[in-house]
């Protein structure tokens, strides 16, 4: 069974919320409209179907060069 991490703020737009959780210690980084939303671990715990899910706060946008 593959882990899952929730993803908190970043754009409203962003539909994917619930994610597999990367190895411990890596952000997790989503591809979005041109770029990369960035998403860094907290200490908090949410409930989920598949029971407590790491929350992962988002933290950055970067650009992708064309």
């Amino acid at each position: 069974m593959t882990n899952k991490a929730v993803l908190e703020g970043g754009p409203a737009d962003l539909t994917e919320r619930v994610v597999d959780a990367p190895p411990s210690g890596e952000d997790v980084k989503i591809r979005h409209r041109g770029g990369y939303e960035h998403f860094r671990a907290t200490q908090r715990r949410q409930d989920g179907p598949q029971g407590p899910l790491e929350v992962f706060q988002w933290w950055e946008r970067t650009e992708i060069a064309e």
